[in-house]
């Protein structure tokens, strides 16, 4: 009897040992959930680093008092890191938008240096005749529409065309703004866009389309924004989409540039 009770005594002990070797090999396991813990609080890291950097390009060039929203920007800026990474775009810092989400009657295109942080030029520009009166509300990609399109576009070649010296646009966003070289939509100067038109019709003259600026200032946005820069065209509408709004793409590109600078 005294065997068979010292025999189970240490069947017991065995197992009991067992037990506690298993749970320590399980334990072992912590090391590799700790690794993907890391992995995502890197990349959690990047995209802080990447709003602090928008943050403070939009503090620093004053655009709040400029009348640019904040949402704006970081999406034209999101934009402009996507399109620099795809290899689109010239050595130039300049960053255009025209923010349809203000007035016709408000100075809504903002031409910034994103290298010096500052607004170069902020002036009127027109929108399609049949985008609406002082507020653009419809947006058309098609031929003959005489609407405005959304979206992403490059700039383009300098020609002489029925309204002078133009700038060709390239849109970048299908289904968006991409026939934007078939419906010649460019940027040009334009008579009706001038404080005297908003006096007379309270509101500024529109276009068949394009972007146009007033004739005082045309040859210095073309000679800025020329020369494959980007140009946004804003409206927050959820129809709007875009494969350069990637911000994820865009803060690896903005801080992998940044850490070359600092090398």
């Amino acid at each position: 009897m005294r065997k068979y009770i010292l025999r189970t005594a240490g069947f017991l002990s065995i197992a009991f040992c067992l037990t506690i070797t298993g749970w320590k090999a399980v334990k072992k396991k912590e090391p590799t959930i700790k690794s993907k813990v890391v992995k995502s609080s890197t990349i959690a890291g990047v995209d802080s680093i990447y709003i602090k950097h928008v943050n403070d390009l939009y503090n620093a060039a004053h655009l709040k008092e400029a009348g640019l929203s904040f949402p704006v920007f970081e999406k034209a800026l999101t934009g402009f890191y996507n399109l620099k990474k795809s290899g689109q775009l010239s050595n130039k810092s300049i960053l255009s938008i025209a923010d349809f989400d203000q007035l016709s009657t408000k100075k809504r295109l903002y031409i910034i240096d994103l290298d010096k942080k500052e607004v170069l030029l902020n002036t009127w520009v027109a929108h399609g005749q049949k985008s609406g009166d002082d507020a653009a509300i419809n947006f058309s990609n098609r031929n003959d529409s005489f609407t405005s399109s959304l979206g992403f576009y490059v700039t383009g070649e300098v020609y002489k065309g029925i309204h002078g010296r133009s700038l060709k646009l390239d849109g970048m966003d299908q289904g968006f703004n991409d026939l934007a070289r078939s419906r010649s939509i460019v940027v040009h100067g334009a008579s009706y866009v001038s404080q005297g038109t908003i006096n007379a019709l309270g509101r500024l003259g529109r276009s068949q389309g394009c972007p146009a600026v007033a004739p005082e200032v045309a040859d210095e946005v073309i000679n800025t924004i020329g020369d494959k820069t980007v140009l946004f065209i804003n409206k927050s509408v959820e129809t709007y989409s875009s494969k350069y709004l990637d911000e994820t793409l865009a803060a690896n590109f903005a801080v992998d540039s940044a850490t070359h600078l600092m090398d």
